[in-house]
C-alpha cells in the first residue's frame, strides 16, 4: 500500500468515524488543533487503523504524531518493518 492510499483510507476513516469534513483533511492537518481529535479519539483511530496495518499497533509508535502525514508515515513504517 502506498502512502497516498493510506492517506485516502485515513481520510475515509476520519470522515466516517469522526464526521470531519473532507476539506479539513490534509496531510498538514494537526490532529488536536485542526481536527479536534482528543486522546480518546486517538485510541479509536488506532483501532480503526489496525486492519490497514494487518498487525497489532502499539500506541507508543504514535506518541510523536502531530499531523495526518505523521500518522501515515508511522503506519507506513510499521507496515514495512519486518521486525514489528
Amino acid at each position: 500500500m502506498t502512502k497516498q492510499e493510506m492517506f485516502d483510507r485515513l481520510s475515509a476513516i476520519l470522515q466516517e468515524t469522526f464526521d470531519i469534513d473532507a476539506d479539513r483533511i490534509k496531510p498538514e492537518s494537526r490532529l488536536y488543533e485542526d481536527l479536534d481529535i482528543d486522546s480518546i479519539d486517538a485510541v479509536d483511530l488506532i483501532v480503526k487503523l489496525k486492519p490497514i496495518a494487518g498487525k497489532r499497533l502499539q500506541p507508543d509508535a504514535f506518541k510523536s504524531v502531530r499531523t495526518l502525514q505523521d500518522v501515515v508515515d508511522a503506519l507506513y513504517g510499521l507496515m514495512n518493518d519486518p521486525a514489528v
